[in-house]
């Protein structure tokens, strides 16, 4: 999701490598252990597989693959990011969990970045509570910029349908609300507050009652330029439910 100049201000105001495979939990797998008490579903990956888009057996839906407007994420061994151009707009990469999950949600990830250029809008992406389907995607996004500057932030923002339909909830700026190689971000959804945490602070807080279901995952945006998406994304991402 953008966070140009010009969306800002509106922000402001509105406050499987080969033969390896991914740690399943839960109903994912069979084989998998039993969850802990009032655990239902996890999930969690360090992308060992080189795919395009990611599927680790099933387990994801892309977002131009499941809902044809957004891009797909792809990964190489130990990475995911996104395959979005850089110039076509509000086309996040995406990614989802597949299954059945609870509302009350965490996802996790740990981010890897290079060549930081605040020329750019590089963002990485957790998802909450999210759908997608031909020209539909709804749910919760946390994002947060690649940079360390000034012009770094950290967003919540309502996914609410077509492409380029959102809502902020959340706008935080400063050279905290970034990210740098190695941090690791998470953010939780109970009832309907989001809390967004980062190197295990909390940074942000934000309340909606909009979406009561959907899946964990991630996202990626690219704008400003082309050829980057490989230089930030995940190295690993891990999902829950709770009663």
């Amino acid at each position: 999701m953008n966070k140009k100049t010009l969306l800002v201000a509106v922000a402001a105001v509105l406050l499987v490598a080969a033969g390896q495979a991914p740690v399943l939990r839960g109903s994912d797998g069979a084989s998998a252990p039993p969850a802990p008490a009032g655990k239902h579903h996890a999930y969690s990956t360090t992308f060992p597989l080189a795919e395009k888009p990611l599927s680790e057996n099933g387990h994801w839906d892309c977002g131009q693959t499941a809902a044809l407007d957004w891009a797909d994420v792809q990964t190489v061994p130990g990475r995911a990011f996104g395959l979005e151009s850089g110039v076509t707009g509000y086309d996040d990469a995406t990614a989802l969990v597949r299954g059945a999950w609870g509302p009350n949600q965490t996802a996790e990830a740990k981010v890897f970045t290079s060549h930081q250029n605040d020329k750019l809008w590089e963002e990485v992406e957790l998802r909450l509570r999210s759908t997608l389907a031909p020209h539909v995607a709804t749910g919760y996004e946390i994002l947060f910029k690649c940079s360390k500057t000034q012009q770094a932030y950290s967003d919540i923002v309502r996914w609410d349908g077509p492409l380029a339909k959102f809502t902020y909830l959340s706008h935080k700026e400063g050279a905290e609300y970034g990210v740098a190689d190695g941090d690791v971000v998470k953010a939780t959804m109970v009832g309907d507050v989001i809390t967004v945490y980062k190197n295990g602070a909390v940074m942000a807080q934000a309340k909606d009652a909009t979406f009561a279901t959907g899946s964990p995952g991630i996202g990626f945006f690219l704008q400003g330029g082309t050829g980057t998406n490989r230089d930030y994304g995940f190295t690993s991402f891990s999902a829950s439910d709770q009663d």
